[in-house]
Order: C-alpha cells, then structure tokens, then sequence
C-alpha cells in the first residue's frame, strides 16, 4: 500500500499559480501526495511532503521554503528531511502528538494559523485514531484535505469525482460544509482543480447514502490502507 524505501523519481499532479503537487512513490496503491504553496507571506510552505530525487527543482520554481507543515498524525513522511534541508522548522498543530517523535527536526507549535500563510487549519477526527487538521485559504480558495478525502479509484464511487474514506461517509466534517473551494488538494490522489466546489458539494451530499456501496467495492483495500499507515 505504501512503499517504504527511497523514492527512485516522482510524478507531477498538481499545478496552479500558487503551488504544484507530486507523488514520490509513482507505484504504491496509497497514492500518498506531496505539495509546496506559496503563501500570502511570499514563502514557499511544504504540506506533508515526501522526498523523491530532483524534486528540489520543483519547489525552488515557487521561492524560497519558508517552513514544513504536518497535518495528519500519520504524515511525518520526510518532513524533518525538508526541514533540514532548508533550515526550516516543522510546523506543527498544537493538538496533534504522535507525529513530534517521529521528526528529527526544530517543531513551531500552532494553533490554527501556521506562519502568515494565510490558510486557517481545523482540527478533526473523522478516521479511527486520527488527528488532522485541513486547511482553508480563502483568498485563492485552496483547500486542503490530508486524509478524509480522496481521488484515488479506491475511495470513489459511482459519479464521485471526490470521495470520503468510509468511516468518514458516515460523519463528515462539518467545516467543509462551510468552505468553497476554487481547488481541492489531498494528501492521497490528484487534486480536483475542475468545479472543485461542485464536486465537494456532490460528495457532502451523497456520503452515508454511497456507504454500503463504498463498503462493498473496497472495505479491504480501505482497511489494508488504514492498517499499512500505522506501522
């Protein structure tokens, strides 16, 4: 589900004007992406990133790093490696524990704001035993989503062009009841930059009425996903 070893090349997914996305592990079902933002502040922040050769030249096109984010208790991935490479500390939430051990880097706790970003973070708890926090910016109307949500052919179904893992159909999050979104960026898939508020609103609709359908197609998989995270 997630590869372990070191990435041997990524693949772009994401552009926008502010940012750019990339899976370092081009094989593994978990689809697990990576993404550099340019905040409001003019600095180049990394959202729960992994590392892959050469992907340097990627995030340098967008400035300079200003700081590393982890928004998900399970995203440690290579963040202390970014943020020694660039001499930066690890932001993370105030409310979030289980990843601190894991970095080996200087951690800036926040609470809702990381930096002068501009994206405000809400903390959740839609997945069993997990903390992330998904991150809003209304001025350019990015939305970030580490775990809840995804493209991935797993997690979709029917006409779904954005879905919720399973356990979160039956009680999503009401904080993106209350966003619209000009772009959707996930930690595992490919963003949504088409009708991005569209396909939200068509997943918040339909979560618990899809369940069983969910349920049915990919229960294994979801739970191989879940199981494979906390090693």
């Amino acid at each position: 589900m997630y590869h372990r070893t070191s990435s041997d090349g990524f693949r772009e997914i994401d552009r926008w004007d502010d940012g750019v996305g990339w899976i370092a592990h081009q094989e593994e079902t978990g689809a697990r992406a990576s993404h550099a933002v340019r905040g409001e502040d003019g600095g180049v922040w990394l959202l729960d990133p992994l590392d892959a050769p050469d992907v340097d030249a990627l995030i340098d096109r967008l400035g300079s790093v200003t700081g590393v984010v982890v928004l998900s208790n399970y995203h440690a991935r290579d963040a202390d490696v970014f943020a020694n490479r660039y001499d930066v500390p690890v932001w993370v939430p105030a409310w979030m524990n289980r990843v601190v051990p894991r970095l080996d880097a200087p951690i800036e706790r926040f609470d809702d704001t990381f930096g002068d970003a501009g994206f405000v973070v809400t903390a959740c708890s839609g997945l069993p035993g997990a903390q992330e926090g998904i991150a809003y910016r209304s001025s350019d109307r990015t939305l970030y989503v580490p775990d809840l949500l995804s493209t991935m052919e797993m997690v979709t179904v029917d006409n779904e062009r954005v879905g919720f893992f399973l356990p979160a159909r039956l009680r999503p999050p009401s904080v993106l009841s209350d966003v619209s979104p000009e772009q959707i960026i996930l930690g595992h898939g490919t963003g949504v930059f088409d009708d991005a508020n569209e396909a939200l609103t068509h997943a918040l609709a339909t979560d618990w009425r899809r369940f069983f359908q969910a349920f049915r197609k990919s229960w294994r998989d979801q739970l191989r996903a879940g199981l494979d995270a906390m090693r």
